[in-house]
């Protein structure tokens, strides 16, 4: 009798659930409990295959994982565990557990856990394989794993049921490893040099440090408006103030936005900012981290995507914004006249019904003309200071500002730039944006709180923001940013709404 996913079902999933609801009750009445406490494990699978080459067969294994294929042969059935390593072959003989251990079996199905001992050997096709001294349930599984699944495939089901992609997709396992050796990887990168790991806060009463849609609640007890933060920036800079000279976050931010192949409304970013650097230091540092992450992730910092060849071991190209967007349309623009740059988005098709402000028109030009074509890793430097209203202005361009953009494959990865830290400025700034608020949506409020700290003294700083999740994407080779964030969220089902 053979077991596995892929088997033959059974007339539907509601009669696979009976019987093993009844399993689970035969077992209730035999005195096992099927949700039993803790295992004492003392190898996974990848483990006691190691310990089996470096010793020879009778090593002594403890061993848990989830049962995805049971072979009954006689008086002796083979098992397949899969724990966090890998899977793993065991061989349970009726004469070795003795006859009610053996019985039990019976009540195994595919997906159900449990702990086995025994010693390692080798079969006679050649499997390092556990020999069962003992085993236990350790979970019964209610719900059969779905029928013919050699991985999930349907992305619907793998994102809305990602624990089922984990349990039947190596593949999937593989990308969020990687992904976590990335995160430590820069935090490593970050602690060796003296920044300090902090935590700010997520529910902010007004929201800050870039343009986009807030998420917006109500704090019953206080009776007062909060926003799910959309950046981490203006909180981080208050540390500077306060004497925290370098520090950190890795955080969610939430922006009440559309989604797409690179977008969710919640995501993960790396923030961080230096006192006393500028975006030069940020942009060295930009360079250290992701090549780090690669080699983390990768185990090199030569990776391919989409069929390019990608080198993080390198120096970034740099470019200037205004030069290569000029360059791309064709036209002049950096006089940052907003006649021309309308001229220049129609041009290349883009039309608005409404008065766009300049900034808006030029970050949808270069969003369409330019990024696409920036596959290498490249810094965009040198903002038009209207587009940037945290970042220093750059000397001896009085319209341009002291910024970057990392941008890989056609992704904008990050954002940063030497900090603005003049706080009459600052009000200027956000006092223009306000102006502007009738045109652009996304714009920032002004933030009097942020305004104060910044009144009692900011160093010159340098700061940057890194998107975890593109950039996973990119190491990982995934196509879209659900593959790379556990749970992603999702259009409702139809009647979910």
């Amino acid at each position: 009798m053979t077991d596995a996913p892929g088997a033959a079902p059974m007339s539907s999933e509601s009669d696979q659930v009976l019987a093993r609801l009844d399993k689970r009750r035969r077992l209730e009445e035999a005195g096992v409990d099927p949700y039993p406490g803790g295992y004492d494990i003392t190898h996974t699978s990848t483990q006691a295959v190691s310990a089996f080459e470096a010793e020879g067969e009778g090593v002594p294994v403890r061993i848990a994982g989830r049962v995805m294929s049971r072979r009954k042969m006689g008086k002796a059935t083979f098992l397949h565990l899969q724990d966090r390593d890998g899977r793993i072959q065991a061989y349970c003989r009726k004469d070795a557990v003795g006859e009610e251990p053996y019985a039990l079996m019976s009540l195994l199905d595919i997906g159900d856990f449990a702990g086995i001992a025994g010693t390692m050997f080798r079969t006679r096709t050649g499997e390092a394989t556990v020999q069962v001294e003992s085993w236990r349930f350790l979970a019964k599984a209610q719900r059969p794993l779905p029928e013919k699944w050699h991985g999930v495939r349907d992305k619907e089901i793998r994102f809305r049921q990602r624990y089922l992609d984990l349990a039947m997709n190596e593949e999937a396992r593989v990308v969020f490893r990687a992904r976590s050796r990335m995160i430590s990887a820069m935090r490593r990168v970050l602690d060796a040099k003296d920044f300090l790991e902090v935590e700010t806060p997520v529910l902010q009463p007004l929201y800050g440090g870039a343009n986009a849609r807030p998420f917006r609640t109500e704090h019953n007890a206080l009776g007062v408006t909060l926003y799910l933060r959309i950046a981490d920036e203006l909180y981080l800079k208050r540390c500077l103030v306060g004497g925290l000279d370098r520090v950190y976050e890795f955080g969610k931010d939430f922006r009440n936005e559309g989604m797409d192949r690179t977008h969710q409304p919640e995501f993960t970013q790396l923030e961080a900012y230096q006192a006393y650097g500028n975006y030069e230091d940020g942009m060295s540092l930009v360079e250290e981290l992701v090549a780090a992450g690669a080699e983390a992730a990768c185990g090199s910092t030569v990776v391919e995507w989409g069929g390019r060849t990608l080198d993080f071991g390198r120096p970034w190209e740099r470019v200037s914004y205004l030069t290569i967007l000029s360059e791309a349309a064709g036209r002049d623009l950096s006089s940052l006249e907003e006649g021309p740059i309308r001229e220049a988005c129609q041009a290349h098709g883009i039309e608005y019904e409404g008065d766009p402000t300049a900034a808006v028109m030029l970050d949808d030009l270069f969003s369409r003309i330019v990024q696409p074509e920036l596959l290498d890793p490249t810094f965009v430097i040198d903002h038009p200071k209207l587009m940037s209203p945290l970042a220093k202005g750059k000397p001896g361009s009085p319209h341009l500002v002291e910024r970057y953009e990392p941008i890989v494959c056609g992704m904008e990865v990050g954002n940063g730039f030497s900090e603005l830290n003049d706080p009459q400025e600052q009000r200027a700034r956000f006092e223009d944006q306000l102006k502007r608020a009738r045109r652009d949506e996304d714009t920032m409020v002004l933030d009097e709180p942020f305004l104060c700290a910044l009144e009692h003294g900011m160093p010159p700083a340098s700061g940057l923001g890194l998107g975890i999740d593109r950039l996973a994407m990119i190491l990982s080779g995934a196509d879209q940013i659900r593959e790379v964030i556990l749970f992603p969220q999702m259009r409702p089902e139809k009647g979910e709404e």
